[in-house]
Formats: C-alpha cells, sequence, structure tokens
C-alpha cells in the first residue's frame, strides 16, 4: 500500500513537471507566446532545471534543453519508482523512461486538444482559447487538409486524438517487443 502512494506521488509530481517543460519545448517550437500568467508558471516551475542543462546545451532554434529536462524527470521518476525492487535493470529502466517519455508527449497534446474542445463549446474568446489553438495548430492544420468539415463540423481534433492514440501503442509495442 505504502508503494503505491509513494508511485502516485512520484507520477503525480513528475509528470507535472516533466508536462511544463514539454510545454516549455513546445511553445518554443510554434512560436507562440503564452499569456503572462501561463507564462510565469512555466518558467517559475521549470528554470531550476531548465538553466542549467542551458550550459550543456546551448540554445538555438529549439529549447533542447526543456526536452532533456523533461527526460531527466522521467527517467529519475522511473527509477525513483522501480529503484525500490530487487533488480535494476537499466536497459529495462530506459525503455521504460523511453515509453513513458512518448506517452506524456501524446497525452499533452490529446489534453490540449480536448481543452480546446471544451473552450470551443463553452466560451471560444476565453483568454486562454487562441493560445491553446495555437499549441494545436501545427499538428491540425495537415489533418484539415485532408479532413473536410462535415455539416460545419471540424472532425480534425478527433482523428488527431485517435492517431495519438495509435501512435503510443505503436511505439509501446516496438520498444518491448525489442525485449
Amino acid at each position: 500500500m505504502l508503494h503505491s502512494i509513494f508511485t502516485m506521488i512520484v507520477n503525480a509530481v513528475a509528470s507535472i513537471l516533466a508536462g511544463v517543460m514539454l510545454l516549455r519545448f513546445w511553445m518554443q517550437v510554434v512560436r507562440v507566446r503564452p499569456p503572462q500568467s501561463v507564462g510565469q508558471f512555466v518558467y517559475q516551475l521549470s528554470d531550476w532545471l531548465v538553466r542549467p542543462l542551458r550550459r550543456v546545451l546551448p540554445g538555438g532554434t529549439y529549447d533542447w534543453a526543456s526536452l532533456l529536462g523533461a527526460f531527466i524527470i522521467v527517467l529519475l521518476s522511473i527509477i525513483a519508482i522501480l529503484g525500490l525492487q530487487t533488480n535494476f535493470d537499466f536497459k529495462l529502466i530506459l525503455l521504460i523512461a523511453l515509453e513513458r517519455f512518448f506517452e506524456w508527449i501524446c497525452y499533452g497534446f490529446m489534453a490540449t486538444l480536448i481543452i480546446e474542445a471544451i473552450f470551443s463549446w463553452v466560451n471560444p474568446y476565453a483568454p486562454l482559447a487562441p493560445f491553446v489553438r495555437a499549441l494545436n495548430e501545427p499538428l491540425l492544420r495537415p489533418l484539415r487538409r485532408i479532413i473536410p468539415p462535415l455539416g460545419g463540423v471540424d472532425l480534425s481534433p478527433l482523428v488527431l486524438l485517435i492517431l495519438l492514440q495509435i501512435a503510443v501503442r505503436v511505439v509501446s509495442g516496438l520498444l518491448f517487443g525489442a525485449v
């Protein structure tokens, strides 16, 4: 019971920290400026790891320090959870961390799609709506070229949700099929 509570706490903290670092990376990729409150939250919660990593990985077009920081958080969470067990296989831990890292990337995209859908239903003019829309647009644009709106309803977010779920399953199968 204590192990499951510990696992829940580690996963919650790690998913928030890694999610914020992944959001920081994606904001730079799509070149979207966050609202001030979101920006302050993201930068204050991630600077403790991103700034030291920037000494190792200098900035460029992309914020690789944020991406590496997210992976380090994922790896450390897996080590903390599985490190309590007796057999410590680093190859297995690395594979689990890679899978979890990819899952969290896909789940982050799924979350922004769901948030955008809720905004479109509840309040399309909400202050965060343009920000969330800008985060999703690079992923939805190619699908919107292929899938026309049906009866004025854009189905591309639903298709992207399904594709992201397929990607998670395929990557998981490939990673653990190699073990």
